[in-house]
């Protein structure tokens, strides 16, 4: 999700539509909708090989609402619930580390899976403030893979739907767990994920989280949040190999991703929000 302005201490909005939450009841679309993926920006599950996309790529970010793309995009990312776009490399969205923001998400979790929100020490669950998310617990090894029974089918599903490649989000709820969680928790169970990812012969992407740059979880390329901003493209790029999506918020950092990197990665801006085109605040911009 958006990383938080300076002020904030990781996200500032929920981003995510009804829809977006009511795909923790549903799941994913199963209209796999990806006859003409485009092969050029390395799309097929039909072999069940695992394909990351190709460097520099035209991308977008479309986790407030589907929409057409803007022409020359060749990757697009979208939440779970949205179709994949016939003849794009197709990145599939899932909250895999907390629950979607709002009460219909976290009342989900409450009622099917209680033993998989973090609590603290008077059993409230430990909550990312800025999002109004809970984490989930990946505490144990035990707890990981409980919550692979809940978090697998998604990435199934994403497979199912046409998906190339799945996003999972929140690797770094550690950070907001009050020590409750260490990059350990995060790494380990990152690499069910990955396993689970590649066996559905869907790519997998690193979301943010530079700390766990020389883990070896297995991801095949990274999304990355302002790393412009915070200057971490470089370790992002030296990792995976130039295959870096880089979403900037602010346009200082959009301006210096371009002037460093613009050559190299796949850099846009997106507004905060990341809001459907034809929507008020509506921003969309590639190096």
């Amino acid at each position: 999700m958006p990383r938080p302005l300076p002020s904030l201490a990781t996200a500032t909005t929920a981003l995510v539509t009804a829809a977006t939450a009511l795909a923790l009841l549903t799941g994913c679309s199963t209209d796999t909708g990806s006859a003409n993926r485009d092969r050029t920006a390395e799309a097929t599950t039909d072999t069940a090989t695992p394909r990351p996309p190709t460097p520099d790529a035209a991308f977008d970010y479309q986790l407030g609402g589907a929409y057409p793309p803007p022409d020359g995009v060749r990757a697009v990312s979208r939440d779970r619930s949205a179709k994949p776009v016939p003849g794009r490399y197709n990145i599939c969205y899932v909250n895999a580390f907390q629950a979607q923001p709002g009460k219909e998400a976290a009342a989900w979790w409450e009622d099917k899976h209680p033993e998989l929100i973090l609590r603290d020490d008077d059993g409230d669950p430990v909550i990312d403030e800025d999002w109004d998310e809970p984490l989930l617990d990946i505490s144990t090894a035990a707890k990981r893979e409980e919550l692979l029974g809940v978090v697998g089918p998604w990435i199934d599903g994403c497979a199912r739907a046409g998906f190339d490649a799945v996003e999972p989000d929140n690797l770094d709820s550690y950070a907001r767990s009050d020590d409750r969680l260490d990059t350990a928790d995060a790494a380990a169970f990152a690499r069910l994920l990955v396993r689970r990812a590649h066996d559905q012969g869907l790519a997998i992407a690193q979301k943010n989280t530079a700390e766990l740059l020389g883990k070896r979880v297995g991801f095949d390329f990274a999304v990355v949040e302002e790393c412009g901003q915070y200057d971490e493209c470089g370790a992002f790029a030296s990792a995976y190999d130039r295959k870096v999506f880089d979403i900037e918020y602010e346009t200082k950092g959009y301006d210096a991703a371009c002037r460093r990197w613009g050559d190299k990665l796949s850099v846009v801006q997106r507004d905060r929000d990341v809001r459907p085109a034809g929507e008020s605040g509506y921003v969309y911009r590639r190096c």
